[in-house]
């Protein structure tokens, strides 16, 4: 085993032990704990054995920063980085990549054969494989653990999660002998504190020592303006404050709104953080950064910097992004206002971390942050071999019981659920490789098949208590030995009785009131009614106390028989559902004719080796002729369109589109229309985006305009925009790169990348 030097805690060694005994591990162990320990290890065998090792990361920005780090510790020769828009070194020993490049090359799409992609790699590192949680890009794990050739050895990092034992059996299952090391160890302790607003002056611990609330936390009051509720005033400056006179700083105070954590910074700038020594190393870090990124002179964030106080969050430019980074790092940043994205991985180490909030805002409304979620962030505090105890602050609010947060505290992680779901590239990428048979096999080693079970359990258990329910409901003993269906026939002459006799009535009145007498007709339909009664009579169920109950018990009867079976198709399609979209999505590809016989047909390979939200749409565009004759900047700003999600109604532009733009947007419309149709008969809903709301921004910095006069012409992040550009610029970098494109869109997307690529575009 490869020697460190200094002593390993117990899961590491074991961990290092396994790979080199020539298993493949599931390392689960908290945030901090010293999981890259591990890949440390499997990396010096590789380089030992003269083998290749991959290193592979969920976030682009998380490769960037392991290739410096590796490239530092192995020397540059050795190391190679694979991103969507960067390949360094693609031969070195240690590559480090995304882990949707790397799924790509087990596809053999655009990087070549299979077997050449990975010749001589005896090891791959899957980082932060928890990610598999991932709503969007959770699948990417699945397949490329089921893809993965058998003498690869995997050695999956993750975070703490509550099923990493089931995790561990589906990787033995569907790729070799593996051994799961599962620790809660944490070198550096965390201890919970509370902020109370109406302590202002102190941080209440939040626990006692035998782990109960601690009864001197008070909840939150709400206060009432005009009838609303509404919260206090800003307690950031307090936090900060009692932080910084218990030396609990650096600090990373997480709150889950990007203005709110401008707005919070903003509230520190009476404080000063840092020392005079500090501020002049800050401003002297600041000047050389500025003086190679010019375009961040002007950042109003500079003053709070020079204070010890930053924001991160998405809306931020990358290249600012990193200045925050690098002064952290250095312990010059304080504190640091940040969204939860900062919790996923990215090295910023700090002594402290304050949770604003136990509940956050998604797209379907308020909810509290999940244990999984809350351990990611809390885990951030405590930096090893600097600190004893890390501190997790969080913040009362009105809108939260102190009862709910020790509750949050004390929870387990969540399971790794599977976020598993066929697409149209995997459907092609699959039958390029394998029949369908074999596709359906592989479809079937899903984490998500595997723990199948899991998630029809609760439907199980409503089917269990539906079971019982209707052997209640057939329990019932009828004295008479009635069956239902003599009771319903009885019922039925009743009510039809019942109905009559008011008709034959209200004739009477009527007649009556005429002074007529009454017809032959009603005669008879009045001595049929009365029929109807001795008939009635003659049933026992007519004299029976318990005709109501027996009545009524039919009635949940037949509820829960109904319930019942739509239950039992729900667990069948459950059961089933991986391979049943599957189905839904070769059936809509066939539709359109680029599979036949099970085989991709030219342009069908053209959409397996495309990678966007929905392959077909892009590649239906693309082979509609949409794009031809576009200049650089029109193609830019109609790709800009169908990779731009949908947001907020209240965001537009209003901006104007150029003609050509407006009249290509049109035709798309009616492509979408036609996909729409065809994805609602198969039961497929990969989304489809016409948002045009960058559009026009993206033909302007395409056309030689400024930095400063895009951003001033909406009300958005820099972030955002820089983000939706490079999505253009991933997307016009496939059709440079994937089989089947015109000539003239391969050179025209190529000018248009030289023409968007560039500062501040081009800095992660």
């Amino acid at each position: 085993m490869y020697e460190f030097p200094f002593e390993l805690d117990d899961f590491q060694k074991e961990a290092c032990k396994c790979i080199s005994e020539g298993r493949s591990v599931v390392v689960c162990a908290p945030t901090g704990a010293g999981k890259t320990v591990i890949a440390q290890h499997a990396i010096h065998c590789a380089l030992q054995e003269g083998k290749k090792v991959f290193y592979t990361t969920p976030l682009k920005a998380l490769s960037n920063q392991k290739y410096n780090d590796f490239s530092e510790k192995y020397g540059a020769d050795k190391v190679g980085l694979l991103t969507g828009d960067t390949s360094i070194n693609r031969g070195g020993q240690i590559v480090v990549m995304t882990t949707e490049v790397f799924r790509n090359m087990l596809y053999g799409t655009n990087f070549g054969s299979v077997t050449d992609n990975l010749k001589d790699v005896k090891y791959v590192i899957l980082d932060e494989v928890h990610y598999m949680n991932d709503e969007q890009r959770g699948t990417v794990w699945e397949e490329s653990i089921i893809y993965c050739p058998t003498n690869v050895q995997i050695i999956a990092l993750s975070a703490t999660v509550a099923n990493a034992d089931k995790l561990t059996e589906w990787i033995n299952t569907v790729h070799s002998k593996t051994e799961l090391i599962n620790t809660d160890f944490r070198p550096v302790p965390l201890r919970f504190y509370y902020f109370d607003s109406s302590q202002p002056n102190t941080l209440l611990p939040l626990l006692t020592p035998n782990g109960t609330l601690n009864k001197k936390i008070k909840p939150e009051k709400k206060v009432f303006r005009r009838g609303k509720a509404v919260q206090k005033r800003n307690t950031v400056k307090d936090v900060v404050r009692n932080l910084q006179e218990k030396d609990m700083l650096p600090v990373i105070y997480f709150t889950f709104s990007r203005k709110k954590c401008d707005e919070q910074m903003e509230n520190c700038a009476s404080l000063c953080l840092v020392t005079p020594k500090e501020q002049e190393e800050i401003r002297q870090i600041i000047d050389d950064y500025i003086a190679e990124n010019p375009y961040l002179y002007k950042n109003k964030h500079i003053e709070y910097l020079l204070l010890g106080v930053a924001s991160h969050h998405a809306g931020l430019l990358p290249g600012w992004k990193v200045l925050v980074e690098k002064l952290f790092q250095k312990g010059l940043i304080k504190v640091v206002f940040a969204t939860e994205t900062l919790a996923a991985g990215i090295n910023m180490p700090a002594r402290s971390t304050v949770i604003s909030s136990i509940s956050k805002r998604t797209d379907s409304g308020h909810r509290n942050l999940t244990p999984s979620e809350f351990l990611q962030m809390s885990g951030r505090a405590g930096r090893r071999g600097m600190d004893e105890i890390g501190y997790v602050v969080i913040v009362g609010s009105p809108f939260q019981t102190p009862e709910e947060v020790a509750e949050l505290v004390l929870s387990d992680a969540n399971p790794l659920e599977s976020k598993f779901s066929p697409s149209y590239s995997m459907v092609l990428n699959l039958l390029q490789r394998f029949t369908l048979d074999e596709a359906k096999e592989l479809v079937l080693k899903s984490f998500g098949y595997y723990s199948s079970n899991s998630r029809i359990e609760p439907l199980l258990l409503l089917k269990k208590q539906y079971d019982e329910k209707i052997d209640e409901c057939n329990s019932f003993v009828c004295y008479c030995k009635k069956t239902n269906d003599d009771l319903l026939e009885y019922n039925k002459i009743r009510e039809i009785y019942v109905q009559n006799r008011r008709v034959f009535k209200t004739i009477q009145k009527q007649e009556k009131k005429k002074n007529r007498p009454l017809s032959a007709e009603a005669k008879e339909f009045g001595r049929q009614t009365k029929e109807m009664l001795h008939k009635m009579h003659s049933y026992e169920c007519d004299t029976c106390k318990l005709f109501k109950k027996h009545m009524k018990n039919i009635d949940v009867l037949n509820r829960y028989e109904v319930k019942q079976k739509e239950l039992s198709k729900e667990i069948e399609k459950q059961k089933d559902i991986f391979w049943n979209k599957f189905l839904s999505h070769r059936a809509v590809l066939q539709e359109y004719g680029y599979l036949k016989d099970d085989y991709p047909t030219e342009k069908g390979v053209t959409i397996s080796q495309i990678r966007s939200e929905n392959e077909l749409f892009l590649a239906q565009i693309i082979f509609s002729g949409v794009f031809e004759g576009l200049t650089p900047a029109e193609l830019a700003s109609v790709v800009c369109a169908i990779t731009t999600e949908d947001m907020r109604a209240d965001l537009y532009s209003r901006l104007p589109l150029s003609p050509n733009v407006r009249k290509r947007l049109n035709k798309i419309k009616d492509i979408k229309r036609d996909l729409d149709k065809k994805q609602k008969k198969y039961d497929v809903e990969d989304p489809m985006y016409i948002n045009a709301f960058y559009s026009p921004l993206i033909e302007m910095w395409a056309t030689g305009s400024e930095w400063d006069d895009i951003i001033d012409q909406i009300d958005m992040g820099e972030g955002d925009i820089v983000r939706c550009f490079k999505r253009v610029i991933d997307v016009l970098r496939q059709f440079c790169t994937i089989s089947n494109i015109p000539e003239d869109l391969v050179f025209t997307a190529r000018e248009a990348i030289d023409l968007i690529q560039k500062s501040p575009i081009d800095i992660d």
